[in-house]
């Protein structure tokens, strides 16, 4: 019997449920179990797959909050502000869904055996509204994913290696037009930033 059955054993108001959360449906998930509630996920994350299952329940908007622990450099990426080393396309993932906070940190002596890494518990609240708006959100998560994916590059070079389908002049327009210098990179923009760039780089696209 699994160790969870086990120690669950007689608590009636429990559920367990076996599968992948990488491949369920957590919004069909939520709405079959929790209707009329205010779900909550709270969890130690499997380290080797923690982006992935917490872009999983962000981007299913099926929960109130997100409790979990992670890694510690994780938790400072999630958190993370532009201009910060930590800064990345995770940061403004999460950020774009949620208000994350590290309540603590969870020291290796507390686990057995004892890991080299510290590890820290995360609080994310879902944003009710998202934090700015922009026309295509997948668009802009486009423009973000281009700018990082070679944040050693100026933003205009990094677009244009993500954008091949649009020029390089178009592009120092769309960047000054958002009352960006022309010499930035993608780390030194905020939320906003990227919307502005995503809905000018829509129009340039339907033109």
């Amino acid at each position: 019997m699994p160790v969870l059955e086990e120690t669950l054993r007689g608590c009636e108001n429990t559920e367990v449920l076996f599968g992948n959360v990488l491949k369920k449906d957590l919004k069909v998930l939520a709405e079959e179990n929790f209707q009329g509630l205010r779900p909550v996920v709270c969890a130690n994350l499997p380290y080797n797959v923690t982006s992935p299952v917490i872009a999983q329940i962000l981007e299913s908007r099926a929960f109130d909050t997100v409790t979990v622990m992670v890694q510690k450099e994780v938790g400072q990426r999630i958190c993370a502000q532009k201009g910060n080393h930590d800064y990345s396309a995770f940061s403004i993932l999460c950020q774009w869904y949620a208000e994350p906070e590290i309540l603590f940190e969870v020291s290796p002596d507390c686990f057995v055996p004892r890991p080299k890494v510290t590890s820290c518990v995360i609080q994310m609240k879902m944003r009710t509204e998202v934090p700015c708006r922009v026309q295509d959100e997948k668009l802009m998560f486009r423009c973000v994913r281009a700018a990082f994916n070679q944040r050693r590059k100026t933003l205009v070079n990094a677009l244009s290696s993500g954008f091949g389908e649009i020029s390089k002049d178009d592009l120092k327009k769309v960047i000054a037009e958002s009352g960006l210098p022309e010499t930035i990179r993608g780390e030194a923009l905020g939320i906003d930033d990227f919307a502005q760039i995503a809905d000018r780089i829509g129009a340039l696209k339907q033109v």
